[in-house]
């Protein structure tokens, strides 16, 4: 008599197929849980600019577009532009990681609000492109 201890080459193969198709599967909500977090940290450099921009303001009774100035440090890979008056302000991000026409951008007081990458609606809203 035989002793069959072990898989056979079949049984390894499902085994192999069903873990295909699972990844197949969680790879694509992995990239898209990658994107909500770049936009994330977009959204949050901005309202920290936000806050930024008003402590300064109270201050020197105008608005900056120095970022040594407010004492603002964005997060990484997000790249944030500003453009200042003494009477509004109006800043940009984008993402290292996202194409240079998706992105978020706010506007305050009577600054311009911004087209690129997206124009927000009214003043203090953070708008973005996904």
């Amino acid at each position: 008599m035989r002793d069959n201890k072990g898989f056979t080459l079949i049984e390894l193969l499902i085994v192999v197929v069903i873990i295909g198709i699972l990844a197949a599967i969680a790879i694509p909500k992995f990239s898209a849980t990658r994107e909500k977090a770049y936009f994330a940290a977009m959204k949050s450099d901005l309202k920290n600019l936000a806050s930024q921009q008003e402590i300064y303001y109270s201050d020197a009774y105008a608005y900056s577009a120095v970022t040594a100035d407010l004492a603002f440090t964005n997060s990484d890979g997000v790249t944030v532009t500003i453009a200042a008056s003494s009477s509004g302000w109006s800043g940009t991000a984008t993402h290292a990681a996202l194409g240079t026409a998706e992105g978020c951008a706010i506007y305050y007081g009577t600054a311009t609000a911004p087209t690129a990458p997206i124009a927000p609606s009214q003043p203090g809203e953070v708008a973005c492109t996904s």
